[in-house]
């Protein structure tokens, strides 16, 4: 029997939503129980329409519902999405006969389908992206509604950018519908768990040593692109966090620390920390399967393995979610994935870029001092 096996960490379903409802244009329907609209609805914060089947849905079939429902939708001018979820497809429904008289986009995303990266690769596969070659600029890569850095990324992308004199293309996933289907030949990342697979990708822009060879690429391969503003900018952007964490080293120790996230930020978090902060990487716990590191690194699913990894460590300081920070509480804390509760969030606080970078650093040097006697 398939399962959702990984409780730290949305499903395929959850992937698939947080990858459509990022494109206005687009009306996501949930076609499930209760439970599978409200988790990702609570998660990401968007808009999306829910079936809520019951068990006579289950027992008799629930086409009449999923028909209900998108004629509901129909006059709306936006382009209907239906998201299977793992009922309907444990029942084994033809869906796509369902929808014959409806122009709709099917994504067959159940949550035993795998993680959420399986279910937004899915659903931008389905959605058929088109490079055109007259379209300027580059594609920002990486915005997906799951990640609490997504809008503070676009913002800081798209400052970047417009300091190289370059123009944004298509971002995925946060834009109109249209845009998919113009998208420019070349792509620049914001968060690896998340590509998009579209166009050229000149590299992504964690870190510090990430946004400055992401921009010699750049600047190579778009005719017009000034990148020497941005260089100028990270050059006195790193000297500022530089003297920050020297400061703090003549005062202490390097922290010892635990990392658990998904990989991509997981594994820049692990080189900031690192390279500014001499800092030991006890340990890296991942979500999603693991990219490739020189710190030891392994896919943790489950909360006992993060509490065992906690305990054995005894790290001085945790990067994680609400879970990690509930098994920390005389530590040190910085959070960089859901969820985060307990704490108000406004500001769109980017992670990537020169700005992701030094609010990351901020966050980590002032957790540690209200740590330290």
């Amino acid at each position: 029997m398939p399962e959702c096996d990984n409780p730290l960490w949305p499903c395929a379903m959850t992937g698939a939503a947080a990858c459509l409802a990022g494109f206005d244009g687009i009306a996501v329907v949930i076609h499930g129980s209760s439970g599978c609209y409200y988790y990702p609805t609570t998660l990401l914060h968007a808009p999306l329409h829910g079936t809520f089947i019951l068990e006579d849905d289950v027992i008799f079939g629930s086409e009449d519902r999923l028909q209900e429902v998108i004629g509901s939708l129909s006059g709306t001018g936006k382009r209907i999405a239906v998201i299977t979820t793992c009922v309907p497809a444990l029942l084994g429904e033809d869906i796509r006969s369902m929808l014959d008289e409806h122009d709709v986009i099917l994504v067959d995303s159940p949550g035993f389908a795998g993680d959420i990266e399986t279910g937004y690769a899915k659903a931008i596969s389905i959605l058929e992206p088109r490079i055109d070659p007259g379209t300027p600029g580059v594609n920002i890569d990486g915005a997906c509604l799951f990640d609490p850095f997504a809008a503070g990324n676009i913002q800081e992308t798209r400052r970047l950018l417009g300091m190289a004199s370059v123009p944004v293309a298509t971002v995925f996933s946060s834009d109109v519908l249209d845009r998919v289907y113009h998208a420019a030949p070349y792509t620049i990342g914001t968060n690896g768990d998340f590509p998009s697979g579209v166009g050229e990708t000149l590299g992504g822009i964690l870190g510090l040593t990430g946004v400055r060879e992401t921009f010699t690429r750049l600047g190579d391969a778009i005719d017009g692109a000034d990148c020497d503003p941005v260089f100028a900018e990270l050059e006195q952007q790193e000297e500022r966090l530089v003297r920050a964490c020297d400061k703090f080293l003549q005062r202490y120790d390097p922290p010892s620390t635990a990392i658990f996230a998904g990989s991509s930020y997981a594994l820049f978090a692990a080189e900031a920390l690192h390279t500014y902060l001499d800092a030991e990487i006890c340990c890296i716990g991942t979500r999603n399967v693991p990219g490739e590191s020189r710190f030891r690194t392994e896919q943790v699913s489950s909360l006992s393995r993060v509490r065992e990894l906690i305990a054995t460590h005894d790290p001085d300081l945790v990067i994680g979610s609400s879970f990690e920070r509930s098994l920390s509480q005389e530590k040190a804390f910085t959070g960089i994935i859901p969820p985060l509760r307990g704490r108000v969030r406004i500001y769109p606080a980017p992670l990537a870029g020169i700005n992701g970078t030094l609010s990351f650093m901020e966050s980590v040097l002032n957790s540690c001092m209200d740590k330290k006697p």
